[in-house]
Formats: C-alpha cells, sequence, structure tokens
C-alpha cells in the first residue's frame, strides 16, 4: 500500500492551497458576519472546483470522495464559510442530482453547479426534529402530475443563495423512516418562503425555509420508494466531506500556532523552546495525522458512497479532534488568539459545527457501538471486521 498522494492528486489541490493560502486568506474577515462569500466561489469556479463532483457530461470533474475531501480541506485552513459553500456544491444535494434527478432537470441544473450560477441548499432538520428524521413533518401529496409540499425547515444552509433546494419529505403522509423521500424545488416556487436568520459563531447565516401549499411537477419528486435507505447511502459522502473540513480547520490553526510559537518571544525567548509548548505541539500533531489516516481510509471506501461504518467513525474523530486542537491553538496565541485579527479564533469557531451538522457525534457513536456490539468478529478480533 502507497500511503502517499499521486502527482495527479498534488497538481489537483495545487492551485486551489495557492489561491486559498493568499486571496482567501486576505478576505477571510469578509465573510465573518454572515456574507455569503460569492467572490470567492466565483474564483472557485474559475478553477473547476465547483463542479468536483458532477458527472463530465455535465462539464463537470466527476471526482471521487478522496479528491473531493482533499479539495475542501485545503479550503478550511483558511476559510471556514468558504468550505462550507463549497461543500454545498459538493455535497450530498449535488450526487441526489446526479444519481436521481430525471434527465431534463440534470442536464439543466448540474451545468450551473459547475459555472457557480446555481447554488444548492440542502432541506433536512425541521423545528421539532433533526438527527430524528423518522419524525420529519413536512409532508409532499401526489396529485396527478404535480406534488404539494407543505412544513417547514430551519437552520439551513445558503438558503438566501440558493437556485434549487433539495428537500427530504415525507410523501403522501407515510409514517416512520420508510415515509421519507426527495423533492427538488427551486427558487422562485410560489409557497416557498426563506423566512428567519440564526448567525452562527462560525461566521455563516443559516435560516428557515417554509413550503406553504407549494406545487412542483411530479419529476422533481425523485425519491418516492424507499427513499430513505437511498437517501442514508448518499449522505455517507457527507460523513467524510464534513470531516475534511474539521481536518482543514485543525490543520489551517496547527499552522498558524508554529509559526506564532517560534516568532512571540516571552521571558527573553520563543514561546516554542518551553517543554509544554513543545508537548502540546506533538500532541497537535499526533491528533490530527491520526484523524487523516481513518477520514481518508473511509474516503477510499466509497463506491460510489463511502462506507458507513468506517464513514462514522472518520466524522467523529476529525470533529472532536478540530475542537481540540483549535482550542489550543488560541491558547498558545494568548490574549491574541481571541481577537478576531488572528486566524485561529476563526477556525476554533468553525471547527464547533463538525460534531453538530451531519450526523451528531452521539447519533454517530451509538451507530458505531450497535455496529460492534451486534458482529461476531471472530478469532481474528479488531481485524475480523474486514478493512484490512
Amino acid at each position: 500500500m502507497e500511503f502517499r498522494l499521486t502527482g495527479e492528486q498534488r497538481a489537483l489541490i495545487a492551485p486551489v492551497r495557492e489561491m486559498s493560502q493568499t486571496v482567501f486568506r486576505q478576505r477571510a474577515l469578509r465573510w465573518m458576519d454572515g456574507t455569503f462569500p460569492w467572490d470567492n466561489i466565483r474564483d472557485l469556479a474559475g478553477l473547476g472546483v465547483l463542479g468536483m463532483t458532477v458527472p463530465e457530461e455535465y462539464g463537470g470533474l466527476g471526482l471521487p470522495v478522496f479528491e473531493t475531501a482533499l479539495v475542501l480541506e485545503e479550503i478550511a485552513k483558511v476559510c471556514y464559510p468558504t468550505a462550507m459553500a463549497v461543500l454545498g456544491e459538493a455535497g450530498v444535494q449535488t450526487r441526489v442530482i446526479a444519481r436521481y434527478a430525471p434527465e431534463s432537470i440534470r442536464a439543466r441544473i448540474l451545468p450551473q453547479v459547475v459555472s457557480g450560477d446555481c447554488i444548492l441548499s440542502i432541506c433536512m432538520t425541521e423545528p421539532h426534529a433533526g438527527t430524528d428524521v423518522a419524525n420529519y413533518r413536512t409532508n409532499a401529496v401526489v396529485r396527478g402530475d404535480r406534488v404539494i409540499v407543505n412544513g417547514t425547515k430551519t437552520l439551513i444552509s445558503r438558503a438566501e443563495e440558493a437556485g434549487m433546494f433539495v428537500v427530504f419529505t415525507r410523501i403522501d403522509g407515510r409514517p416512520g423512516r420508510e415515509g421519507i423521500g426527495c423533492v427538488l424545488v427551486e427558487r422562485g416556487t410560489p409557497g416557498l418562503a426563506v423566512t428567519g436568520t440564526y448567525h452562527t459563531m462560525g461566521g455563516e447565516n443559516l435560516h428557515e425555509v417554509q413550503f406553504n401549499d407549494m406545487e412542483v411537477p411530479l419529476e422533481n419528486l425523485v425519491l418516492r420508494e424507499d427513499g430513505f435507505k437511498r437517501l442514508l447511502s448518499a449522505f455517507n459522502t457527507q460523513r467524510c466531506l464534513n470531516p475534511s473540513i474539521s481536518l482543514g480547520l485543525a490543520e489551517g490553526a496547527f499552522d498558524e500556532t508554529t509559526r506564532y510559537v517560534r516568532d512571540r518571544p516571552v521571558f527573553g525567548k520563543p514561546i516554542a523552546d518551553f517543554q509544554g509548548v513543545r508537548w502540546k505541539l506533538a500532541d497537535m500533531y499526533k491528533d490530527i495525522e491520526a484523524a487523516r489516516g481513518l477520514l481518508y481510509r473511509a474516503c477510499w471506501t466509497a463506491d460510489p458512497f463511502p462506507d458507513p461504518f468506517l464513514a462514522a467513525t472518520a466524522k467523529v474523530f476529525c470533529n472532536e479532534m478540530a475542537i481540540r486542537v483549535t482550542n489550543e491553538a488560541v491558547q498558545l496565541h494568548g490574549g491574541f488568539g481571541f481577537t478576531d485579527e488572528y486566524p485561529v479564533s476563526r477556525l476554533y469557531r468553525g471547527a464547533r459545527y463538525g460534531s453538530l451538522g451531519g450526523g451528531a457525534s452521539e447519533t454517530l457513536r451509538d451507530l458505531i457501538g450497535r455496529k460492534l456490539a451486534g458482529e461476531d468478529l471472530g478469532p481474528d478480533g479488531i481485524m475480523g471486521l474486514g478493512y484490512f
């Protein structure tokens, strides 16, 4: 096994890294008030990054999950709001459209995703239910060649900018998870309303989205029968891309911190000369590299979606690792780490999102634990899980 990036992978991320470390770094503070990073998105569209997961026949790159994660990791080292905006173009919503939408929708929407002219928004969480998908109340009723949708979604990213919403909804009132399907809704559809603004500590604005007797064509109902299982399979992609942003945030904080402690004097010598500080750096590096190994392994299992067990494991570890590492980065910067002028403050705030979105750590721990408790690993023990 060769544990290093290929020449093609390095060539893919090199221009993203250069743009992030120069242009995006200078703009990073501009997006902390909830302003959408349109300038960055247009620049990335010029590199082809927004079409990472769009199939080649629609103008995209058709990249696997691993390469997509590498790109998001680079952006997140500098700018959390931009990484999250790109996740909206490269995440589960794009894969749902590319895999399940009819050709008429794919041919119209996916080229606009590549160019940055159509921002995508996924609508899952409801005011009374987030992880508890089985209790979603938003409902789509099929009437002839039309679908009528009623309900409310909340904490929705990119709602003000979105050209299309990928909506998880109950179909014809069928109860439980088996009743969940997916409807595609375009901006401007009568009955669609974006209301309520929640400004997050990471810098993004989230919104409430309401559907009031909203009608869409039947072809927009892209998952109807057994929709939840297929949506969950696609969502395992998100459980690799979300932690790739966490990994990038931790790496960015580590890079900032190593530079700072080498240059910042205290008691007549650089902070890095103190053993306690060097030990902190060692622990930060150790955590980052352990997380990288878990995440990259999970990404490599994608065919086309990652293994759910490894994706959940990687997500929990990366999310919590990023909180630890960025927290230490702030600590080692002292009072300056608590200011907006130093990037570690922003990276710390962004890291806090990871364990909340895309599946809470508590839910994923239960998923992992149920698999482990329910399997007979045999004489091979942990190696019997079959991942080696």
